[in-house]
């Protein structure tokens, strides 16, 4: 399991969205992003589609992930 909090560009907080991990300054669930790539969505497509989020925060999460899952 990715440990979310040492993504400097998301955040949660137990009584927002149900306590799911989002985007700094949003109501976008970091899930999203994930839901919409697997779904065949587009980096740019999201980003359109959930304008509260950056493009440097996408990049940030998906690098975070890599990192990640590197260290597996």
């Amino acid at each position: 399991m990715l440990d979310w909090s040492q993504c400097p560009v998301v955040e949660r907080f137990p009584g927002k969205v149900s306590g799911a991990w989002l985007f700094i300054g949003t109501r976008v669930p970091v899930k999203a992003l994930f839901e919409n790539l697997e779904g065949g969505a587009t980096v740019d497509e999201f980003i359109e589609w959930f304008p509260g989020v950056s493009r440097v925060q996408v990049v940030a999460v998906l690098e975070h992930t890599q990192r990640s899952l590197a260290d597996v």
